[in-house]
């Protein structure tokens, strides 16, 4: 290991990864009760695992995208992390408000606000680990003494993901006593950190990794990093309007948001050409095959789901029929596996070897976990995506009663819960490759 505070990514990469696998497995509680009902009846209520199942997904990328942010600045300002105590203490604390929660949900105790469910007290815990992480990471560049373009990025992302999380604190404070003016900020969490400040994040990552993988020349990858990058994230922010169509706000808002809804997939194939090409002028097959497909599996899935899945079904026209469908489902697992699963697992399979001295994880087991992964999600995707369409039709459109409708969707959970099963194996054996070689040593 070159640099001591390696061992910061390290561990911030191992509790991302178990609580990935907890949320697999809420995942396929979920699933097995679509398609069988009674499954844990009384025992675990479907909208608690389903909570559970969200909140896991938000907080291991969260303390994924730390521990990536820590190798990635280490490695390019050339330095150790400025605090590795504090980057344990915030990760510490972190996990445990995380299990807090969790327990705290099983108790039935929410904040009510779908996807910020968490208590305030937890809530206010969260803000302060951001901040404490966000000041660690600009304190490491500031010690390295240069500012890369990449780090750049990456602070922009970090520190809009903190300012973005303030909304989340305001029906606590007497802010938001309308429930529109509520629902209006609540997006400004909800939508612009996921279209908006974590695509800076990504994006950072993925012009780290193609750097390291492709050895392209630093001038020419930063020239398509601020264009592809700058693209996402102001298409991603205009198309929160797409939202408003369901808060009553003036409708100028729904041509804004349509607009630029539709504009997003132009971004995201951007990135995808930008990743492939890059690995195309660079002319060299890098010794890590894993950590290619990962990255190059971000963009490709990134493009796909967030981008032409979501197009599919935000415009107005289109989204008064699908709101809240399985369709919006299909969407979502696509769109978070492709742009921020995807790039945090690609990390992991850079860093882990690079950190051990060696060409990467086992070929074989880390491709398996790669094929089954993708394969799994896109069963899932194309499975919620016919759900959706039945749905869409039969009730939305033809008024058919919700459970006549749910039972002809049937088939379509059946093998969604398949493809859950597909990709649970998938990630099992992504983290049998990540620990089979061992805990990462010091040189």
């Amino acid at each position: 290991m070159k640099y001591q505070s390696h061992t910061v990514a390290y561990y911030h990469f191992v509790a991302a990864l178990l609580l990935l696998a907890l949320q697999v497995v809420a995942g396929l509680v979920i699933g097995a009760q679509y398609v069988f009902p009674d499954f844990l009846y009384q025992t675990l209520d479907f909208n608690t695992v389903r909570t559970i199942h969200i909140n896991l997904l938000i907080v291991w990328i969260l303390i994924g995208f730390m521990g990536a942010s820590y190798y990635l600045v280490v490695e390019e300002s050339e330095t150790e992390v400025w605090s590795p105590m504090l980057a344990h203490i915030h990760l510490v604390a972190f996990v445990l408000g995380g299990v807090a929660a969790i327990v705290g949900y099983l108790l039935g105790y929410t904040d009510g606000r779908e996807f910020l469910e968490q208590p305030f007290i937890i809530k206010v815990a969260i803000a302060l680990v951001v901040v404490a992480f966000v000041v660690n990471v600009i304190m490491t560049i500031i010690k390295g003494g240069r500012w890369t373009s990449v780090e750049v990025v990456l602070v922009l992302g970090l520190v809009g993901a903190a300012l973005f999380f303030l909304p989340a604190l305001g029906n606590h404070v007497g802010a938001l006593d309308n429930l529109s003016v509520d629902k209006y900020f609540w997006w400004w969490t909800v939508h612009l950190w996921v279209e908006g400040v974590w695509e800076l994040i990504m994006g950072a990552l993925l012009s780290f990794l193609l750097l390291k993988l492709t050895g392209v020349d630093r001038e020419v990858l930063e020239k398509w990093l601020y264009v592809i990058v700058g693209l996402v994230f102001f298409s991603g922010i205009l198309g929160t309007g797409h939202h408003y169509y369901w808060e009553g706000y003036p409708s100028y808002w729904l041509w804004i948001g349509g607009i630029m809804s539709a504009a997003e997939p132009f971004a995201f194939l951007g990135m995808t050409i930008y990743a492939f090409s890059m690995l195309e002028k660079a002319g060299r097959a890098h010794p890590n095959r894993a950590a290619i497909y990962f990255t190059l599996g971000c963009a490709l899935f990134a493009f796909l789901g967030a981008g032409v899945w979501g197009l599919m079904h935000t415009l107005p026209q289109v989204n008064k029929w699908t709101h809240g469908s399985q369709i919006t489902a299909s969407h979502g697992h696509l769109a978070f596996f492709g742009a921020y699963a995807m790039i945090n697992l690609a990390m992991m399979t850079y860093a882990i070897p690079a950190m051990q001295g060696r060409e990467g994880f086992n070929k074989r087991t880390a491709l398996i976990a790669f094929w089954l992964m993708a394969i799994g999600m896109t069963d899932m995707t194309l499975a919620l995506f016919g759900a959706g369409v039945v749905q869409s039709f039969m009730e939305r459109y033809n008024h058919m009663p919700f459970m006549d409708v749910q039972n002809q969707m049937w088939l379509f959970y059946a093998v969604r819960l398949a493809g859950g099963v597909i990709f649970a194996v998938g990630v099992g054996y992504f983290i049998k490759a990540f620990f089979e070689r061992g805990v990462p040593r010091a040189a």
